[in-house]
This record gives C-alpha cells, sequence and structure tokens, in this order.
C-alpha cells in the first residue's frame, strides 16, 4: 500500500533521514518507533510532502508520490492525523468533521457521522461544543475522526497516545484494532511502546534518522537488547 525506498529527506542544509525505506500493507499496523528527534514525525512529512525527500522513492498502491503536492497525496488516499492536533478551534465538532468530509475513492471506507460519535463517545456528547472548548484528548479524537470523514485508505498517525489521559489512551487503541478491521493501512509513529505492542504487526525502529530495526512486534519483544539500546530512556 505505502513504501518507502532509500528516502533521504532534508530541512534546509540538514540531512535528517538517511536512506529511510519501510512498507505498510493494506490491513497492517506498522509502528515507527524511537526517541524524540529520531526523524518519526519527518518521516510522516515526507510521506506527505510537507517535508524535503530529496532522494529515494515513495510508492503508494505502486504509483511514485514524492514531489506531489500535500493536497494532491491527500487526494490519494492518505490521511495524515498530526502531532499537533491542529483542529479548527472556533468551529464546533460537528463544522470540524464537515471540513473534512470529500467524495471517496473507489473502494475506499466510507464512515458515516454515526459511526465515528460510536467509536468516540466523547464527540457524541460534545458535537456543538467548539474545538477549542474540547480536552486534549478529546481533540486528538476529533483530529483521527475528521481524517476518517476524508474516506483514506491509508493513515498516517503521530503520536496519538502523547499526553493524553489512560482512558483515551485505550479509546484509541480500540480505533486503531477498528481500522485496522476495516482493512486500512495504518502507519503509527510512538514512543509508548507498549501501545504500539498492543495494536502493531511490526516495528520499524529509527533513530538519528536511520532505521536500526524492522520486524515482526514478537520478534522485537523477543530482542530486548534492540529496545534497550534504542528505546530506553
Amino acid at each position: 500500500m505505502l513504501e518507502l525506498r532509500g528516502i533521504h529527506t532534508f530541512y534546509g542544509a540538514a540531512h535528517i533521514l538517511h536512506d529511510v525505506s519501510l512498507e505498510v500493507r493494506p490491513g497492517e499496523v506498522v509502528a515507527l518507533l524511537g526517541r524524540n528527534g529520531a526523524g518519526k514525525t519527518t518521516t510522516m512529512k515526507s510521506v506527505m510532502g510537507l517535508a524535503e525527500a530529496r532522494r529515494g522513492e515513495i510508492l503508494y498502491e505502486g504509483r511514485p508520490i514524492r514531489g506531489l503536492a500535500a493536497f494532491a497525496i491527500a487526494r490519494l488516499g492518505i490521511g495524515y492525523v498530526p502531532e499537533e492536533r491542529r483542529i479548527f478551534k472556533q468551529l464546533t465538532v460537528m463544522e470540524n468533521l464537515e471540513v473534512g468530509r470529500r467524495e471517496p475513492l473507489e473502494g475506499a471506507r466510507v464512515w458515516e457521522l454515526d459511526e465515528l460519535f460510536t467509536l468516540f463517545p466523547n464527540l457524541a456528547e460534545r458535537r456543538e461544543n467548539l474545538g477549542g472548548h474540547l480536552s486534549g484528548g478529546e481533540q486528538q479524537m476529533l483530529t483521527i475522526a475528521r481524517t476518517l470523514m476524508g474516506a483514506p485508505k491509508t493513515v498516517l498517525l503521530d503520536e496519538p497516545s502523547e499526553g493524553v489521559a489512560p482512558v483515551i489512551v485505550e479509546q484509541m487503541a480500540h480505533t486503531i484494532e477498528a481500522l485496522k478491521a476495516q482493512g486500512l493501512a495504518v502507519l503509527l509513529s510512538e514512543q509508548n511502546v507498549r501501545f504500539a505492542e498492543r495494536v502493531s504487526d511490526r516495528a520499524c525502529i529509527i533513530e538519528s534518522g536511520r532505521i536500526q530495526f524492522d520486524g515482526a512486534m514478537a520478534e522485537l519483544a523477543a530482542r530486548p537488547e534492540v529496545r534497550e539500546q534504542y528505546l530506553a530512556l
């Protein structure tokens, strides 16, 4: 579904990603694990055309997308949930969701409002509230729900469990499991290894902009030395 081959990404003269390769298949959750500053967000921004990937290939459903504008990449069926959330604080929950609505691509899963409110009951209770009046966890839910309104086939989730209450983390886990059950491909950026272990099929560990491990989650669990070297704080 999504494949990166030897990606080198720069911010100006700063070389951030070095020969990054990974892939995400339909119905698969791949966790991109690493410490702060390791290159997780830059990897996602490279996919979305928000960071300058100067070398390498990014393929989506077999089509090269490196160099396309971010809006064109989104229209191909990739939904991006940024770490910063970026909701419209002066719009209600319902209005934020309507902003995300668009015509679905052929074969895409269409999410109805009642399904999203079942997935995120907090939003159902606050549908007329302004986005700026929601808690941090509720804003995270709203960002994901708004992304699903665009009927994506692939979703990039950047640190969805960061800074939210344990009960919201539990809801995030259920959400990712629901996306997987619907056949979506999910690339999940995380520092919370326990959370990633629960919802992910495979893991890629990134450190200083380089992939240091790529394998099944069970394989990572069986290699404590890898976790200690690249994930311990």
